[in-house]
């Protein structure tokens, strides 16, 4: 069984990118290119063949450069902005939380703009018939940052943070890395996340990240997350300039990963 794709989209693009500098003094890393398409491009240009009709950007650092080359209208789809002013001083559950309207909108998209990735591994988030669904990828020994187990049947049973290849031990249930690339179902948006986001902002926890948000849901609200496996797909997230390189090499021309 194949689920409906959404038709909005979030994504989050307001951070510094400080470890792609020199690159990100002149642009924000959203902008960075990988063979000649930047990294929201390639984004805006998947979600738009997968039927989205409007996407929310949550900008930043340098945003007027990121309103400048996305539009209003990016193809066929209508882009709107949302501003952060401390983007500087919050983490990207913040920058979510700003997204809340866009959220409440039904069956939504949930990219983080520093994740270069092919086509199918927006249709891997539609196959099957779960209602709230993470691209994963197997964690290797060149990885670091948020992690997930699973569950026997395929759901995300604990999110981990901080993991390297320390934690690729003999014995260890297997890792596997999240892509930032998530689909909400609109009901869990509406009773569950946005009402918990609204929670941890409340409190004052403005520098969580969104995976510690994926914890807590997980962990305390009960929400299922399906786990799409993207084993053999292409995707790299850039977060410095060897992980640039890599990603340029692995897409090996722009043409390549045009839709």
């Amino acid at each position: 069984m194949t689920a409906t794709a959404p038709r909005n989209a979030v994504i989050l693009a307001a951070g510094f990118g400080l470890r792609l500098r020199p690159i990100t003094d002149a642009r924000p890393k959203p902008l960075v290119e990988v063979n000649g398409t930047p990294i929201l491009h390639n984004a805006l240009q998947h979600l738009e063949a997968m039927g989205v009709r409007k996407v929310t950007i949550v900008v930043g650092y340098r945003k007027d450069a990121i309103q400048y080359s996305c539009g209003r209208r990016f193809g066929t789809l209508d882009v709107d902005y949302v501003e952060s002013d401390v983007f500087d001083k919050t983490g990207s559950a913040y920058s979510l939380w700003l997204a809340r309207d866009a959220l409440l909108s039904g069956d939504t998209y949930l990219l983080e703009g520093d994740v270069f990735f092919e086509l199918d591994a927006l249709r891997c988030l539609s196959l099957g018939d779960a209602d709230n669904v993470a691209a994963v990828a197997p964690f290797s020994p060149a990885m670091e940052g948020s992690a997930v187990v699973l569950t026997n049947n395929g759901y995300i049973a604990e999110v981990r943070m901080k993991q390297t290849a320390a934690n690729l031990t003999d014995g260890s249930p297997p890792l596997f890395k999240t892509m930032n690339l998530i689909r909400f179902s609109g009901e869990a948006l509406g009773r569950t996340i946005v009402p918990h986001l609204n929670d941890i902002i409340r409190a004052g926890a403005i520098k969580s990240y969104v995976e510690e948000l994926l914890s807590d849901l997980v962990r305390l609200k009960g929400l299922q997350i399906a786990a799409a496996r993207c084993d053999s797909l292409k995707w790299y997230e850039i977060d410095n300039e060897t992980d640039l390189r890599i990603a340029e090499a692995m897409f090996t021309t722009a043409r390549e990963i045009a839709c």
